[in-house]
């Protein structure tokens, strides 16, 4: 595999770092660490030429170095007999650099650390975060936790859950961690102003149908999911909850104590991509584990070297 981890020496990222060390990558698998000096942070107080700050050339060659001294550490602490670590250092913006070397590098794994998690949470290197979860070329790994000894695969059915269980169906990395399958049945519960009450009772009982089906529809996901996982030999097991999608793979996640939440990018077409494309989001902001997030069509297939 080809992993690319972002890195800009704050505890989030040394966190992946961490993350990154624990994992089974498959033999001769490469670590490309980058660190990317931004110019608008670089130039600060300097004199102005051109409208850009530009700085001497002795702060400017000391800032190099001191960011490849510490990349380098960072790949140091990363080696190991059957891997090649690197670190590399870039200037530019930190999103289009990171993607453009995503690009360049072939990636099949973007990582990078966190700064916590919630509503307000900064993911990666801060800003970056939205676009190089959006835009990388290949699935990205939030970084929360030091390892993973279990998994939570959240799946609706839809395209984009099909190509996160691609990842978990060929990434050797996976094969021996346990994988809880959990599809949620999120029916939106009815209006209880504005109805008549003589209507009242057929709106209940229309909308526990919805429910019924909607848990019996995700039970079958969940199972069928869980069995084709099983037939290629991982361990896996069904659950199917009830509830706001993004809260209950959260919960579910916590309660099992998951090192790693495991989800597609995109819910399916129309109206319902804007509402299932903000499940993964929430989850990503929320989640106290590490979440790796799996575009529908950013997964080229088995990544094994």
């Amino acid at each position: 595999m080809r992993i690319l981890i972002a890195y800009d020496g704050s505890a989030g990222a040394k966190q992946s770092l961490r993350l990154a060390d624990s994992i089974d990558w498959p033999p001769d698998s490469t670590l490309r660490i980058v660190t990317v000096i931004e110019p608008t942070l670089l130039f600060v107080g300097a004199p102005m030429a051109g409208g850009f700050d530009i700085p001497s050339p002795q702060v400017d060659a000391q800032i190099t170095a001191y960011q490849q001294e510490q990349v380098t550490e960072a790949a140091r602490s990363l080696r190991s007999a059957d891997r090649t670590v690197e670190g590399i250092v870039l200037r530019g913006r930190p999103a289009t650099a990171l993607l453009g070397e995503a690009m360049r590098f072939d990636a099949d794994l973007v990582m990078g650390g966190s700064r916590g998690h919630g509503t307000i949470s900064s993911l990666l290197l801060g800003s970056v975060s939205a676009e190089v979860v959006d835009d990388a070329p290949c699935p990205v790994l939030v970084s929360r936790t030091p390892s993973i000894d279990r998994v939570i695969f959240a799946t609706d059915g839809s395209v984009p859950s099909a190509a996160a269980e691609a990842v978990l169906s060929t990434w050797p990395i996976f094969e021996h961690l346990p994988i809880h399958v959990v599809s949620v049945a999120d029916v939106v519960e009815p209006w209880h102003t504005g109805i008549a009450p003589t209507m009242y009772r057929q709106v209940i009982e229309a909308h526990a149908t919805d429910v019924a089906e909607a848990k019996a529809e995700h039970t079958r996901i969940a199972e069928e999911t869980t069995a084709r996982l099983r037939a290629l030999g991982l361990q896996a097991e069904a659950a199917v909850r009830e509830g706001d999608a993004a809260a209950e793979i959260i919960a579910a996640a916590a309660e099992v104590h998951a090192g790693l939440v495991v989800i597609g990018s995109r819910g399916r077409t129309g109206i319902a991509s804007a509402v299932l494309g903000s499940v993964a989001r929430n989850v990503l902001h929320g989640s106290a584990a590490s979440v790796l997030v799996v575009h529908e069509s950013k997964v080229a297939g088995p990544a094994g070297s």
